[in-house]
């Protein structure tokens, strides 16, 4: 009995009991399948490998692992190159309506000017022309009536040089031309069929500025260091347009003749055109140049004589307070008269404005003669302005219709065909 049981004591416990067995082999089963951990970048190798863990995966598409680095996102501020162009055209637009007050109010305000040193200077130099004929007379108040007096001429004579000097009237009618042109601008860049209707460009944007500039050259603002020269050595028109691009050397046409299609042009209509073109330059022109140079003669004379009668009348003054006299008194006094009528004469009658008017209009001669060679000079047709739409601009501008133009244009090659028989007929009929 003790060697039976010792031998049962030295046989293998597993083969007394062969259920643990099983029980001790369960901890192999994969049960780590049902507790999936998230792939790190260091074992998600070795999970897409691993063939226990692909009966585990639920979706049917690929895993892709993109290697390509995301831009982060756009600033959603930032405005489009189209958005910014419109922004500075919208910007060009609101610079012209500003510059347009301003130069109606400067305007009014010059205009202002010529009327109240008109009537101020007139008035101290009849005043003074009144007590230097008074004092003779006035025994016991002669010498206090010709001090007046020569102190109201010498006030009158430096009021008037330097009113004669800038012309208040030419001033005036320089900025009211300027608020004319910009608002012809205006009208152009944000009226029907414009750019503001759809979107700029940046090179229309920059003809914008560019025309906005050369007004501003043409008509300046200030009166020290950028005034126009109001007594030039020759009369000369006003330019306010900038150089066309089509103005650098002429193209060569196409030898193909141009039809009644291509953009409203034909060969009838350039040649009309043409001859509009000469009968302007040979006459509206030349007429107002000669007009202007002479009505500029005419206040150059008025401008220096004012001051000189005005000055004499302060010394013949002066001299009657030192030495006395009824001489010195009737220079004094006829002298101050003179002085008055060439002031009325001048700056009631506004020469200033005229020469003015005669260079705006000799200008806008030149300016409807440099758009019309543009147009005949462009080579692409299509790259004109509709023909039909232009010629009625033209004759618009000039106080005519259509026919009219053509009538025009007639006589202007009956004159070139006989050689002798000069235009006796002016282009425009408005002025």
């Amino acid at each position: 009995m003790a060697s039976y049981s010792s031998i049962q004591t030295l046989r293998p416990i597993s083969s007394i009991n062969p259920a643990p067995r099983a029980a001790i082999s369960l901890p192999k089963l994969p049960i780590r399948i049902s507790l999936p951990k998230i792939p790190t970048s260091s074992t998600s190798k070795t999970h897409l490998s691993d063939q226990s863990f692909r009966p585990e995966i639920t979706h049917q598409h690929p895993l892709i692992i993109s290697t390509t680095t995301t831009s982060p996102p756009a600033d959603e501020g930032a405005a489009t190159p189209a958005a910014a162009t419109s922004e500075l055209y919208y910007a060009v637009l609101e610079s012209i309506a500003d510059r347009i007050e301003m130069h109606s109010n400067v305007a009014v305000q010059r205009d202002n000017w010529n009327s109240l040193l008109l009537s101020s200077i007139n008035m101290s130099i009849l005043a003074a022309t009144t007590m230097a004929a008074v004092s003779p007379s006035a025994a016991d108040h002669s010498l206090p009536l010709t001090l007046g007096s020569t102190i109201l001429f010498a006030a009158a004579t430096g009021l008037l040089a330097i009113m004669n000097t800038i012309q208040p009237s030419q001033l005036a009618e320089e900025q009211r031309n300027a608020a004319r042109l910009f608002r012809q601008l205006q009208s152009k860049l944000n009226g029907p069929g414009s750019q503001a209707q759809s979107q700029p460009t940046k090179a229309q944007v920059d003809a914008a500025v560019e025309k906005v500039l050369t007004i501003d050259r043409a008509y300046p603002l200030p009166l020290l260091g950028k005034m126009i020269p109001k007594f030039p050595k020759k009369f000369s028109p006003a330019v306010w347009w900038p150089p066309r691009g089509s103005q650098q050397s002429p193209k060569r046409r196409r030898s193909g003749r141009v039809n009644n299609s291509s953009n409203g042009w034909s060969e009838e209509l350039e040649a009309e055109m043409r001859a509009v073109a000469v009968a302007m330059r040979s006459k509206d022109r030349e007429d107002y140049e000669r007009l202007g140079s002479v009505v500029l003669k005419l206040n150059k004379a008025l401008a220096v004589s004012g001051p000189v009668l005005s000055g004499v009348a302060a010394a013949a003054s002066a001299v009657g307070l030192v030495v006395g006299g009824n001489e010195n008194g009737w220079v004094a006094v006829a002298a101050g008269a003179l002085a008055a009528a060439v002031n009325t004469l001048e700056h009631g009658g506004q020469i200033g404005m005229v020469v003015e008017m005669y260079r705006s209009c000799a200008g806008f001669f030149d300016e409807l003669e440099d758009s019309i060679e543009g147009n005949l000079r462009e080579e692409e047709v299509e790259e004109r302005e509709n023909g039909e739409v232009f010629a009625m601009k033209v004759g618009l501008a000039l106080g005519r219709s259509p026919a009219e133009v053509k009538e025009l244009a007639g006589k202007v090659a009956y004159c070139r065909e006989e050689g002798t028989t000069p235009l006796e007929e002016f282009a425009s009929k408005l002025f």
